[in-house]
């Protein structure tokens, strides 16, 4: 019935590798999947679920069964390794002092859920209103609200807590704050003027408290873990890994599938054709999606003639609105002994791992992010645009570089920033990476914000709280005041959070994309079901509202819905 092209797993009904060469046939399911990310996974869960219908989850990566995925304090190792990440890179950015910023991906099952930092951030309640106000019927906040709790298991909220979800999949969770730097930082960002928050996804987003991770029992609970591997003896669901999707089959206007060649070997090779008797569901994320749509014809025209294109149908907008958000870290020197520096060396870094792999415990059990918050950069500012993730320790995210001694510091940044960019392929051929252009630091606005987020972190820094621990800042140094210093600062340090989205934007007008059933404009029975459909970016870490989305969407695909929860929220006017 469900027609597997290679044995599998005795009873599982999935397939985990490729063959040496593909054999050239075709194989029909009812779904195909496109992308075994944290949107992928999800669908791949929902869709099979019943036991109805035939669904295939293709996946250029592999296995994400590794102690670097799987330990939370090992997160930075994974990015940048060719096995487990895309890679990509933008272009060099004038307003960035000339930089090239990285643009990590996952490629892996579990997609950037497996490679990503784990922090667990909803996004205001307000953003998913402004979804609405921009096109996105049916998904304003009423709406989302009961698919994050259907998503979850909140492990540190009140069992009768009824924003949260306490029986999802996903398994969330605080951590133990054993560094006195935590609290110290929480009590300074009160003494600042702001106030202490519990639950950041809750009713009220704004304010300082604990950051909560995708972690459980230790482990990383990527999208894979929490969807995909409960759903992998299901006799009709079939994972293709290692399977890079080629282009996009049609008949006429309808997708009917997905053409699809073995990671790494050459076009015109061995190749299988993928085919849906219901719908393709595109989850390959805000880069992998507008490719993969521009190399099967459906995007702006000129781009598409240029890279050697046929047109099928003339959507401009697919690879536009490409969003982001963008960080500095406000580094401070501190006493001897309490940071997490002094665990850096090799020596170090051994023990928290031997720890690790023996009891799922200790520094190696976390991914140190543990406490943070969202505040206003104005007071005309109608809800949060600057967020806060706090680390005890003065480090490089990717933990390239310690400072020298001891610190802590605070990773800030504005997160609703009005640029936007462009993604455009340069090939017809899947495997060529595209051209990322974020078009980073376009707008006034980013300037302001970036300025107003370093001079709040610095007040926080100043608090008595923080006395005892505290020497002398390392960056951007105390003699960086003026807006032009700033300014300069940002230019040579701000880096990437690895959050991009909004490719192809989801809206009710003739250009948008996708419609707010995120079907795909011009053809039928395609849609795509990741954070490349954003309207608009939300004010947080980008993995938790991309679960969501796909939870809904499994449910527009199924025709079913869960009701409307209108429960009141927080705005800075109430």
């Amino acid at each position: 019935m469900y027609g597997h092209p290679h044995s599998s797993d005795a009873g599982t009904g999935l397939y985990w590798g490729v063959p040496r060469a593909w054999p050239t046939f075709s194989i029909t399911y009812d779904y195909l999947i496109v992308g075994a990310g944290s949107a992928g996974c999800v669908l791949a869960n929902r869709l099979s679920a019943s036991g109805a219908f035939s669904v295939a989850l293709i996946e250029a990566g592999g296995s994400d069964r590794h102690p670097f995925i799987r330990m939370p304090s090992a997160f930075s190792l994974p990015i940048g390794s060719a096995r487990f990440d895309w890679r990509f890179a933008a272009r060099a950015e004038a307003r960035l002092a000339d930089r090239a910023l990285a643009c990590p991906r996952g490629k892996v099952l579990g997609g950037s859920s497996s490679i990503n930092g784990m922090v667990y951030v909803r996004g205001n309640p307000l953003d998913y209103e402004r979804w609405e106000r921009l096109g996105a019927a049916g998904w304003g906040y009423a709406q989302v609200l009961p698919y994050f709790r259907r998503s979850e298991t909140a492990l540190g909220a009140a069992h009768d807590d009824p924003y949260r979800g306490h029986d999802g999949p996903l398994q969330v969770s605080r951590g133990e704050r054993a560094n006195p730097l935590y609290d110290a930082f929480l009590e300074a960002a009160e003494q600042a003027g702001h106030q202490l928050n519990d639950d950041l996804n809750g009713a009220r987003q704004e304010g300082f408290g604990p950051l909560e991770m995708t972690v459980a029992g230790g482990i990383r609970c990527s999208a894979a873990r929490a969807y995909l591997q409960p759903a992998r003896r299901r006799k009709n669901l079939t994972v293709h890994t290692g399977a890079l999707a080629q282009a996009l089959l049609f008949d006429g206007e309808r997708c009917t599938g997905v053409r699809v060649r073995r990671s790494g070997s050459r076009p015109g090779s061995g190749h299988t054709d993928l085919h849906a008797r219901r719908e393709v569901l595109l989850a390959a994320g805000a880069i992998g999606s507008p490719q993969l749509l521009q190399c099967s014809g459906i995007g702006p025209q000129a781009a598409l003639a240029q890279a050697g294109v046929d047109l099928r149908a003339d959507v401009p907008e697919v690879g536009a609105n490409l969003m982001d958000h963008l960080e500095v870290y406000l580094q401070q020197g501190s006493t001897p002994g309490v940071s997490l520096n002094r665990h850096l060396s090799l020596f170090g870094k051994g023990l928290i791992g031997a720890r690790w792999l023996l009891r799922r415990d200790g520094l190696g059990a976390t991914n140190h992010f543990e406490v943070g918050g969202f505040t206003r950069s104005s007071a005309d500012q109608p809800w949060p645009d600057i967020q806060y993730h706090f680390l005890p320790a003065a480090v490089s995210y990717d933990g390239s570089r310690a400072a020298a001694g001891h610190g802590f510091q605070v990773h800030v940044g504005p997160m609703l920033s009005p640029s936007r960019g462009t993604l455009t392929i340069r090939s017809a051929d899947t495997a060529v990476p595209p051209l990322l252009d974020f078009n980073y630091m376009s707008d006034p606005q980013d300037w302001q914000v970036f300025r107003a987020a370093i001079r709040q972190a610095r007040d926080i820094f100043a608090q008595s709280a923080l006395t005892p621990y505290r020497t002398q800042e390392l960056a951007p140094g105390e003699t960086v005041s003026s807006d032009d210093a700033l300014d300069a600062f940002v230019s040579a340090h701000a880096e990437s959070a690895y959050h991009p989205c909004g490719t192809c934007r989801m809206g009710s007008d003739h250009r948008a994309v996708v419609d707010p059933q995120c079907r795909v404009q011009g053809v039928t029975a395609l849609r795509v079901i990741d954070a490349s459909v954003f309207p608009h970016i939300t004010n947080g870490n980008l993995n938790g509202p991309t679960i969501m989305l796909a939870e809904r969407a499994a449910d527009l695909v199924l025709e079913t819905s869960l009701p409307r929860d209108p429960l009141p929220y927080y705005t800075a006017d109430t």
